[in-house]
């Protein structure tokens, strides 16, 4: 079972979230929370292996939150939830180590697959949904960003960039493997390495990178 902790100032938020992922089966809601410092306590005493965090809460701000969360001895996996496509929170959040975001009103089915991959460490951003984040607040400050994202993968191999801008394209594990000519298997030792050497948390983290260097332009 996945155990997961709600974070939302909205109670009808939290509820619903509750009934669709333990309608799915393969879940359990432990424990809820309606501040963002109500979260973090709640996240270092229950452990759970998926937080959903709702980014604009009293008290406490999800951003803010998220990042105590991700500091934790190991820590959950944590998805921010938001109603707005693109959000500068959201963003700030995931280049902080939040592994994706969630859409309030994304249909049930969605959102039982969408915690799944975040709980498994497989979880990236729709190719759309990363081009628009990187176009709106990426390139804000493109050249100190691009300057820091090249001295970031300048000892990358061929290989290692190759896998990193398929990471930037949002490629699942399935598409890695027919495009590298490998097995599922092997991606996941090429992305964890990857991850490893470039400290990064996760694949989103992975997929900013990628945009910031330019590594995708074009």
């Amino acid at each position: 079972m996945i155990r997961v902790l709600l974070v939302d100032d909205e109670e009808l938020v939290r509820f619903g979230l509750r009934t669709v992922l333990e309608s799915a089966g393969d879940f359990t809601v432990i424990g809820e929370a309606g501040t963002g410092a109500d979260g973090v306590a709640a996240a270092r005493e229950l452990k759970p292996d998926v937080v959903l965090m709702d980014i604009r809460m009293p008290v406490m701000d999800g951003l803010t939150a998220t990042q105590q969360i991700l500091a934790l001895p190991d820590p959950p996996q944590v998805a921010v939830l938001t109603t707005f496509h693109v959000d500068e929170y959201v963003y700030a959040a995931l280049a902080a180590g939040a592994a994706g975001f969630l859409l309030k009103d994304t249909p049930p089915r969605e959102i039982a697959a969408a915690v799944r991959a975040v709980a498994d460490g497989t979880a990236s951003l729709s190719p759309a949904v990363t081009a628009t984040l990187i176009e709106s607040y990426v390139d804000r400050k493109a050249v100190p960003r691009r300057v820091a994202a090249l001295r970031r993968i300048d000892g990358l191999s061929d290989r290692e960039r190759e896998v990193l801008v398929l990471l930037g394209s949002g490629e699942s594990n399935a598409d890695l493997a027919k495009r590298l000519f490998v097995s599922e298997a092997t991606v996941k030792t090429y992305v964890s390495r990857l991850l490893t050497k470039l400290d990064l948390t996760n694949r989103t983290q992975a997929a900013i990178l990628a945009h910031e260097a330019g590594l995708l332009d074009g």
